[in-house]
Parts: structure tokens; C-alpha cells; sequence
């Protein structure tokens, strides 16, 4: 597959450095390569054109010099430590929590799941009420009869919001042991 790689400001944003390994890895791509003189040799033309389509004669032609293909350096990066475990407990693999200090856990759990239960319903009626099933009251500065639609239609995907809100608290408090 022959190439032609130019590093001119108009035809690329791209630093000369790259082009030239582009035309390296080009060179080296398989089945396919190019068949001027030899897979491994490329010519660095002026205007920073990368060609592997000509001979050798036009390249001495047009000023051209031939540069043979070499293998890609790779650098292997650092490698990464595995994360610690949890910062919060000191246990070592396979030790467990012993059954009263799970339950413990779970008595804390549930306390405040159930703190935060009974918040979210409380909020939940008090919105109920002022929406007064899509009839609020009006208020003085929704002279605008828009201005009142919209807040009604606020009040509702509030209580949409929350009634999801209460039902997910819910579900939690469901999962957790008795």
C-alpha cells in the first residue's frame, strides 16, 4: 500500500515527529507494504513529504533522501498498584465482623433510614397540602395566570420527585435485616 505523508502547515496540524513514525508504522503494516525498492526504505522529499511510491532514481531527482524503516521502540509504563482496601477497617482477607458488631451496624442503619423516612413523608404531605389535588392557592405575586400554572406544574414534579424519594427509602429499609 504506498503512502505519501506531507507535514506542509496546510495539510496537517501535526508535528513532523509524528508523520515520520506514521510513515514508519505504514511501512511496516502488513501484507500490503509498498514495493519501490524495498519494504523497509522511505524517502524524506522536500516540504517534509513522506513517500515510499517512487525509485530510486526520481527520488535522487527530486532531492530526496532515503531513509530505511526500523521497528517501533516500545516503553512499558509504570505499572499500577492495586488499591488498598477500605481505609476504614483494618481487617486482613477472610477475617469477618463478628455477628454483634453487624448487628450493631445494621441497628445504626436502620435508625437513620428510618429518621430520614419519616422526614421525607412529612415533607411529602406538607407539599400534598399546598397543592391541594391541582388547585393551590393563589398567591399574591401570580397576578399572571401563567405564573400560577407554572408553579403548579413545579409543585407536582415535586411531589412526583418525592414520592420516588420515599419509596426508595423504602425499598432500603426492606433490604435491611430485622
Amino acid at each position: 500500500m504506498p503512502f505519501v505523508l506531507s507535514d506542509t502547515p496546510a495539510s496537517t496540524g501535526l508535528p513532523g515527529g509524528f508523520l515520520a513514525l506514521a510513515a514508519c508504522v505504514a511501512l511496516l503494516a502488513g501484507p500490503g507494504r509498498a514495493q519501490a525498492q524495498s519494504p523497509s526504505v522511505y524517502y524524506i522529499c522536500p516540504g517534509n513529504v513522506f513517500t515510499n511510491t517512487i525509485t530510486s532514481k526520481e527520488a535522487e531527482s527530486r532531492g530526496c533522501k532515503a531513509r530505511e524503516a526500523q521497528q517501533p521502540t516500545t516503553i512499558a509504563g509504570p505499572r499500577v498498584k492495586a488499591p488498598a482496601g477500605p481505609a476504614t477497617t483494618a481487617r486482613s482477607d477472610g477475617e469477618r465482623v463478628d455477628s454483634a458488631e453487624q448487628k450493631s451496624r445494621d441497628t445504626d442503619a436502620r435508625r437513620i433510614l428510618d429518621g430520614e423516612l419519616r422526614k421525607e413523608e412529612a415533607a411529602l404531605e406538607a407539599m400534598k397540602r399546598e397543592y391541594n389535588n391541582g388547585e393551590p392557592e393563589r398567591r399574591g405575586d401570580e397576578r399572571n395566570f401563567q405564573k400560577y400554572q407554572d408553579r403548579v406544574s413545579e409543585l407536582k414534579a415535586a411531589i412526583t420527585r418525592k414520592e420516588a424519594d420515599v419509596a426508595a427509602l423504602r425499598r432500603e429499609l426492606g433490604k435491611l435485616p430485622s
